[in-house]
């Protein structure tokens, strides 16, 4: 099922495969993971083993697994594409926004995408600036009082 979803798939799409947190054998490897960068997908988040660690670091394409096995699968397991599923113990329904960094990956429902690419936005430029004000030294003296204040271990006209 995971050959034929990557047949099915279109460019940017991201993979997210239910494999139950089986660690008992890999379900995708270099050779799978080779089809779906050529395809141009977004990457594959696999809720189960994959192999060939070495040569997946060197594809430069992003995947996500729950860990790491030599041994090969099977091809002959049914399965279902386009349908809900838990990967990692978090629901994910065909559409939602599938994020994934070096920390981790996060799910967003699809209802819920607009928003958060908003706030993630922002984010990024607020802490674009505070690199920006550390690089001129200013390492916390613009918010920390204000923090600590607010967590009540300051009070009012006390500095650090």
């Amino acid at each position: 099922m995971i050959h034929a979803a990557i047949a099915m798939a279109k460019p940017g799409d991201i993979l997210v495969i239910d494999g139950k947190g089986d660690g008992t054998a890999a379900l995708m490897g270099t050779l799978m993971l080779s089809a779906c960068k050529h395809l141009k997908l977004g990457g594959v988040v696999l809720d189960a083993a994959v192999r060939d660690r070495a040569e997946l670091l060197e594809l430069n394409f992003p995947v996500f697994s729950a860990g790491f096995n030599p041994a090969g699968p099977t091809k002959y397991i049914p399965g279902r594409i386009n349908h809900p599923i838990s990967a990692g113990g978090v629901s994910v329904r065909p559409g939602d926004l599938v994020v994934g960094d070096a920390d981790g990956v996060v799910v967003i429902e699809r209802h819920k995408a607009a928003e958060a690419l908003e706030l993630a936005a922002k984010k990024v430029a607020d802490e674009a600036a505070r690199l920006e004000a550390i690089a001129r030294g200013d390492t916390a003296s613009k918010w920390l009082p204000a923090a600590l204040r607010a967590a009540g271990l300051l009070k009012e006209g006390e500095t650090i």
